[in-house]
């Protein structure tokens, strides 16, 4: 059925818990700030806009979970 769209592959990588003591998880940003409309991110660093928009007020654990998740979205 050729309507559908395909699963989403899961990464099998664990996802951690960050270290209360980590150093700050900075930006991913490249400097090439243009959004792929199709998908829905970021040409350069691949976040959403809102992950972009909400990134200085995110938890240090939310910024890795951030950057984890775009481990995957690279492939």
């Amino acid at each position: 059925m050729s309507d559908q769209q395909p699963a989403k592959r899961r990464s099998r990588r664990p996802r951690k818990t960050l270290p209360a003591d980590a150093p700050e998880v900075v930006s991913p940003c490249v400097s090439v700030c243009q959004m792929d409309q199709e998908a829905g991110v970021c040409k350069g660093c691949l976040r959403t806009l809102e992950e972009i928009a909400t990134w200085s007020r995110l938890s240090n654990q939310e910024r890795w979970d951030i950057v984890q998740s775009l481990r995957d979205r690279r492939q």
